[in-house]
């Protein structure tokens, strides 16, 4: 009761063996070459990228810096000093009362005439200040009071003692007609 080992038997050739395993061993190689293709095409495409947005970043870079500089320059040109410093440069004077006009028409206020502040009064150079043991040469004599540009009829303005009340307007005959009143 034995039973006897079944043995299969093969051929003795080497071309059924061959066969089979070339068309694996395409197949791997075609596999891994694709692969590695496509490798080197996805990292070419992200080296590109980074190039593309380092070369950005330094273009924003840039035009922050840019950005920021004109805001600087907003911000100086902006200031109240400067916008003082401008408008009177332009011949604009500091307003005076403001009139308001209500919803049903009927102004509320006076209106008065802006007059220009007087000009600064230029500061001393070393050279133009006094010793101490030598009086100022334009100082007036101890008696004598100095004259005022008002008093001597000198207007620095140029704007002449319009609208200016009859008490500024000093010994004058008659009142000076008032140009800015045409019917505005």
């Amino acid at each position: 009761m034995r039973r006897g080992r079944t043995r299969t038997v093969r051929p003795a050739g080497k071309g059924g063996g061959q066969a089979a395993r070339t068309p694996f061993v395409l197949l791997v190689v075609a596999l891994l070459g694709g692969g590695l293709i496509s490798l080197l095409l996805l990292n070419s495409a992200l080296n590109e990228g980074s190039f593309q947005l380092s070369r950005l970043k330094k273009e924003t870079t840039a035009l922050t810096d840019e950005q920021q500089a004109l805001q600087r320059d907003v911000d100086a040109h902006s200031a109240p000093d400067a916008l003082e410093r401008r408008a009177r440069e332009l011949g604009l004077v500091p307003g005076g009362s403001p009139v308001f006009l209500g919803p049903d028409g009927a102004v509320s206020g006076t209106a008065t005439q802006a007059e220009a502040p007087p000009p600064p009064s230029p500061t001393p150079t070393p050279s133009d200040r006094p010793s101490p043991g030598q009086a100022a040469p334009s100082q007036a004599p101890a008696g004598q009071a100095a004259p005022s540009p008002a008093a001597a009829g000198a207007d620095p303005t140029g704007q002449g003692q319009a609208g200016q009340g009859p008490a500024a307007q000093g010994p004058s005959s008659s009142p000076a007609p008032n140009p800015q009143t045409s019917g505005r």
